[in-house]
């Protein structure tokens, strides 16, 4: 096992499947991530670990959960609505499948993008987010001709522990367009034959 930090911490285990969230910059309204960043501030005060698997379990639902139904609000520009946006992301994610990692399912959304993948040891996580991120940024930007920062500086990471929970993160990125209403067109799924054995 690894631990990194960035703004959020980060265990990494060569190898492992992990489940990933990253957004675009503006997806979560500035008031809004101020108010978590302090009520999460002051819930880990209160709650230092190691955590139980039940305070694993509150903190996931309590801060977690709250960015999720923000995400799903489709707060912010929604670039990632656009068809050639996503695609340069959706590409991204799977360019490297095969070598980097192994894709098992992977959702690009109007604000964010989830991913369910298992880890190539010689790349750990945060060097996989950096050429995610950097390439389509760069590729995002120029189709709409701005500069700046596509996406949020951190990203949300899980270890997948068990089948169980591994079957839960494959229901979950299926399930993500329908929670979030989106029509056809509206994102982007890939699933491996792996993930659609799930049902």
């Amino acid at each position: 096992m690894r631990f990194t930090a960035n703004r959020l911490p980060h265990w990494q285990q060569e190898g492992a499947v992990y489940f990933v969230t990253f957004r675009l910059a503006d997806a979560v309204p500035h008031n809004l991530r101020t108010q978590w960043e302090s009520e999460r501030e002051a819930w880990l005060r209160v709650h230092p670990q190691p955590w139980s698997a039940e305070v694993e379990r509150e903190y996931h639902e309590r801060f977690s959960g709250a960015i999720e139904r923000w995400l799903d609000a489709g707060h912010g520009s929604c670039i990632l609505r656009r068809p050639d946006c996503a695609g340069v992301v959706a590409e991204a994610l799977r360019y490297f499948d095969g070598e980097r990692l192994a894709i098992i399912s992977c959702v690009v959304m109007p604000n964010h993008v989830h991913a369910l993948f298992a880890q190539n040891a010689d790349w750990p996580l945060e060097k996989l987010m950096r050429s995610w991120k950097s390439f389509t940024s760069r590729r995002i930007n120029s189709l709409v001709g701005r500069n700046g920062s596509v996406w949020q500086r951190d990203y949300f990471d899980r270890l997948v522990r068990d089948q169980k929970h591994f079957v839960n993160c494959v229901r979950y990125i299926r399930r993500n367009p329908e929670r979030a209403r989106l029509h056809s067109g509206e994102f982007l799924l890939y699933e491996s034959k792996l993930a659609r054995s799930i049902e």
